[in-house]
């Protein structure tokens, strides 16, 4: 596996953002015809019983359509259950019905997210902090659409923004690390990794990645530990075995003694007669020997002169 410039980003809305806008909602929806279907929906919602949640604020919205935050809490169920087009519906309406309600803008980014459209993911974002500048999940969400559109040193000042608010989200840290790495700022990147390691010393994920990290800087005994610590934690991890390999020979290569330089003999220049070819020979050789024939017969053809000495 290589990490690229894009990781997929995986976000679980209710764990992150779901309480707080719940909390919300209750406030808003309070006295609201259908309150008591939406408070069972809540409470549904809250144990992971996410079908049966929807149920509910759908009875609530029938009783009641106009109440905004019964469409952002079934949107937040809907989300849970990955029907991410439903889930942006109700956000839609949430915004149509209140413009000025951040959590629905929030919830919608979510959903860009996950079908990896980035460009909404950032405007939904943007908008959700225009209405609360400091909203922390908008800054954070606002940081996973920056990665996705490769906008590393904006990304990599969000996250900054969300660690110093959520310091022990380790996630944060892992996401900082990404963008360093876009950004080529492999030290900043390790100094993350590192930091997430600190606190879970066994995080598998985590060793791998900044095994990769220390592989791009050309630090391959580093990476070769972290790979061989990841193994031990999984054994089968097929993809980290083969980098492991391919670290092991650019280290290899890379202390492997230069080549010992061998002087080649110059061939020797061959004489006169080497240069004959003996094509050559052979013509010239039944040149003479057709001359010699043609001169034995003309010489048979001539009459001897007669004697004129005297008997």
């Amino acid at each position: 596996m290589m990490f690229t410039s894009r990781i997929t980003i995986f976000l679980i809305a209710a764990g992150f953002f779901g309480m707080a806008s719940f909390v919300s909602a209750k406030e808003k929806a309070a006295g609201a015809v259908g309150t008591s279907e939406y408070a069972k929906g809540v409470q549904l919602f809250d144990s992971g019983q996410y079908e049966p949640a929807v149920t509910e604020f759908t009875k609530a919205i029938l009783a009641n359509d106009k109440q905004p935050a019964f469409y952002d809490s079934r949107g937040f169920a809907y989300f849970a259950l990955e029907r991410f087009q439903e889930a942006a519906a109700d956000f839609s309406k949430a915004i149509e019905l209140s413009p000025k309600d951040e959590r629905a803008y929030i919830g919608r980014a979510q959903v860009a997210l996950k079908q990896k459209d980035y460009q909404q993911a950032l405007a939904d974002t943007q908008k959700a902090l225009e209405i609360k500048p400091d909203e922390v999940a908008a800054i954070k969400f606002r940081g996973y659409a920056e990665i996705g559109l490769s906008q590393w040193d904006k990304a990599v000042a969000d996250f900054a923004t969300v660690i110093q608010k959520q310091p022990d989200d380790l996630q944060n840290y892992d996401r900082r690390a990404l963008a360093y790495r876009g950004l080529k700022n492999f030290d900043a990147a390790i100094a993350d990794y590192t930091d997430i390691l600190e606190k879970k010393p066994n995080d598998a994920e985590t060793l791998t990645k900044r095994g990769y990290t220390y592989s791009l800087m050309g630090q391959y005994e580093k990476a070769i530990e972290d790979y061989q610590a990841e193994l031990k934690l999984n054994p089968q991890d097929n993809d980290t075995f083969q980098r492991l390999q391919f670290a092991q020979g650019r280290l290899a290569a890379k202390n492997a003694p230069p080549p010992t330089a061998t002087l080649t003999p110059t061939p020797e220049k061959p004489g006169l007669i080497a240069q004959i070819n003996p094509l050559y020979i052979g013509i010239a050789i039944v040149g003479l020997i057709v001359i010699a024939v043609i001169v034995r017969l003309i010489t048979r053809g001539k009459v001897e002169p007669k004697s004129h000495r005297i008997r």
